[in-house]
């Protein structure tokens, strides 16, 4: 299968997982789900990449540096879900872009890194302001979305030093994972009592977990190793377009006017930091 076509299949399967499990919330928080969410993928990974085989190799800085990989990693997926709660789901995954660009046009130079932010930052705008207009509640949304776009930049430095150590690539994701849900357990655990009486609700989560992390994060390391990371960030620019589209199919949420000229920019400015220098900074999408 070709890579963007893989990349696709990638990107639709981590928005079908959110909009699943906006249909949680009633049943759960979305705190909540987001923590369930990372502690199953961290399971699955954990027992998938058998990470006690290379214990030899685990240092304490590359534990310590896995574990704050892990926490940030947690608490972006949870400021995410809580966005998810009050924000279109297209919207908040451009809204949550703003992260990424700053970091690529923060490191890089050029007129494309600045360009780029300044029309990341125009979509933004445009996307915040129809967001404010959604009611009081969207403020705690465009709060949380910002909570996770701070985590995606802080994810891309970290992950980076995740994915080159000696530990790293899904073995590494799978020790940060764990230890991020094991951090965010006292917070957010007990809260998931009905996915213990109720096997519907339990088998929402687990598929949850799995086309949101599990099936997105294995497909973009074989797309990782197939394209340069020029096209790889290129590709990124498809998924405030996916996540629209999701979200219009499965919950309604159809962009309109503002909306859709804010998703364009946020596009746009994605593919703007795209080089082919871009090699050490790029990181898959982790919401």
């Amino acid at each position: 299968m070709p890579a963007p076509l893989l990349f696709v299949v990638s990107a639709i399967a981590q928005y079908v997982g959110a909009a699943v499990a906006v249909d949680l919330f009633d049943r759960m928080g979305p705190g909540t789900v987001a923590w369930l969410r990372v502690a199953i993928a961290a399971l699955v990974l954990v027992l998938w990449t058998r990470p006690w085989g290379s214990r030899g190799r685990w240092t304490r800085p590359a534990l310590r540096t896995a574990a704050l990989f892990g926490v940030v990693l947690a608490v972006m997926n949870v400021a995410f879900y809580v966005a998810l709660d009050t924000l279109p789901l297209g919207t908040a995954v451009a809204l949550e872009f703003a992260g990424p660009v700053a970091v690529a046009a923060i490191i890089g130079s050029g007129w494309r890194d600045r360009a780029a932010i300044v029309v990341a930052a125009s979509g933004v705008v445009l996307l915040a302001g129809v967001s404010l207009h959604l009611g009081d509640e969207a403020v705690r949304g465009l709060v949380a979305i910002a909570v996770a776009a701070t985590c995606w930049a802080l994810y891309i430095v970290l992950g980076r030093r995740v994915a080159t150590a000696p530990t790293g690539g899904l073995t590494g994701l799978g020790v940060a994972m764990a230890a991020g849900a094991l951090v965010l357990a006292p917070f957010l655990a007990r809260d998931a009592g009905p996915v213990l009486t109720d096997a519907r609700l339990a088998v929402l989560v687990v598929l949850v977990a799995l086309l949101s992390s599990v099936v997105p994060y294995g497909i973009e390391q074989v797309v990782l190793r197939r394209v340069r990371p020029a096209t790889f960030a290129v590709l990124l620019a498809l998924l405030p377009a996916t996540a629209a589209v999701v979200g219009a199919v499965m919950l309604q949420q159809v962009p309109h006017g503002v909306e859709v000229v804010g998703l364009v920019l946020v596009s746009g400015a994605i593919a703007l930091t795209a080089r082919t220098t871009d090699a050490d900074r790029e990181a898959p999408p982790p919401a």
